[in-house]
């Protein structure tokens, strides 16, 4: 069930070229923007760019937001189409919709991080310690949890403006807080353990520990399955949520 719905939204995915372009397109186009915001600075020999810094961490944040954006979308005009109606009058089970959901968006968002991190390495030259296979895989995991955030909230939606609407809810505090702008030890005390609960704030840790190390750390590998085991519970509770169609 869960592959027969895997191949089903891929199918509409191939035909939605919207949809396929602000996939695999679009957070290309951003890091590109972010890489010419820096093209003119500065810096003392040695000093490493601050794209190397930024850039780094937009790998994760841009697909987190994009899949974020497509998946809870999609979701709900499925529901307000009567198509989940229709479904879940077979005998699938919400979780293997949920989860079938879950894996064709993976698949589209490993070509995007693919994509990304490629425009990053081999055409801005992107100069870090660590290993490009990591930071897709970071990347990646990234890019689910926005498809299991997005799968979630969709649920609480009744309009495509709503699940719009849950973005400065559910993403902008992620990014605002994850460390990226300011380091999380000089945030206030409420704020600091806030972040410190906060999925993307896993993820810039262990991106972190990528650019440093030229070697994957325990520190990676512990932020990365905090992130995984992140993505299965909201996927679970999201099946849990989901609800045949908006009234």
């Amino acid at each position: 069930m869960t592959i027969a719905t895997t191949t089903r939204v891929l199918g509409q995915l191939r035909h939605d070229h919207r949809s396929v372009a602000l996939i695999l397109v679009v957070p290309a186009l951003l890091l590109t923007a972010v890489y010419f915001l820096y093209e003119n600075e500065n810096l003392p020999p040695g000093v490493p760019r601050t794209f190397d810094r930024v850039g780094l961490m937009m790998l994760a944040i841009f697909p987190f937001v994009v899949m974020f954006l497509v998946t809870s979308i999609t979701m709900l005009r499925e529901r307000t189409s009567g198509t989940l109606e229709r479904l879940l009058t077979t005998p699938i089970h919400k979780a293997d919709l949920l989860f079938g959901y879950a894996l064709a968006f993976s698949i589209m968002a490993a070509l995007q991080s693919l994509v990304a991190t490629g425009v990053a390495y081999w055409i801005f030259n992107l100069d870090i310690k660590g290993s490009p296979g990591l930071v897709v895989l970071i990347a990646v995991i990234n890019a689910v949890l926005g498809v299991a955030l997005g799968l979630l909230c969709s649920a609480f939606a009744r309009t495509e403006f709503q699940a719009v609407q849950f973005m400065p809810v559910v993403v902008v505090p992620q990014i605002l807080l994850c460390g990226l702008f300011v380091a999380r030890e000089h945030m206030n005390e409420v704020l600091e353990g806030i972040s410190g609960v906060l999925p993307l704030t896993f993820s810039v840790d262990a991106l972190k520990e990528i650019a440093s190390n030229s070697e994957a750390t325990s520190a990676m590998w512990q932020d990365a399955l905090v992130m995984a085991a992140i993505v299965v519970g909201v996927l679970v509770l999201a099946s849990l949520t989901l609800r045949r169609q908006t009234r």
